[in-house]
């Protein structure tokens, strides 16, 4: 079955993409919850039109993800933490601490759209994030978890 989806769905795609499920699935689930509609020929036509408006706008918001990417450059985020043994820390670093010490050097990104590789993080050292600034710019950036000076 052939669907166009209305908003992006995790692990199946993302706004105004085509994609083919099994039946039920888009049957039962993606087009009750409006997050779907039939790709039917018409469906298609409008689709069409509509990202073809739509090019113009998304390369002007392309470029302004680019720009804030850019800002990564030469950009060293180290993020202090109480420690105990060893190099254990008291609690963990998560995306939103990193999202918090970006925010502080003028880099603007939101915590949904950080991954840290492993999840959270319980030992100091160097770590690297997946920043998504948007679909179609994506930043891996290397950060460290240093220990808090007693």
């Amino acid at each position: 079955m052939e669907l166009i989806l209305k908003q992006d769905v995790e692990n199946l795609g993302f706004k105004d993409d085509i994609v083919t499920v099994k039946n039920g699935y888009g049957r039962n689930f993606l087009i009750p919850k409006g997050q779907a509609v039939l790709a039917t020929i018409s469906a298609k036509k409008v689709l069409a039109e509509t990202l073809k408006q739509r090019a113009f706008k998304e390369k002007k918001v392309v470029d302004e993800a680019e720009k804030a990417a850019e800002g990564l450059n030469n950009l060293e985020i180290k993020i202090s933490a109480k420690t105990g043994e060893g190099d254990k820390l008291f609690g963990s670093v998560n995306n939103a601490d990193l999202a918090e010490a970006l925010e502080k050097e003028g880099v603007s990104i939101d915590k949904k759209f950080i991954s840290i590789a492993g999840g959270l993080i319980k030992r100091t050292g160097q770590y690297e994030a997946t920043l998504r600034f948007h679909r179609e710019v994506i930043r891996n950036f290397t950060f460290d978890v240093v220990a808090e000076a007693k």
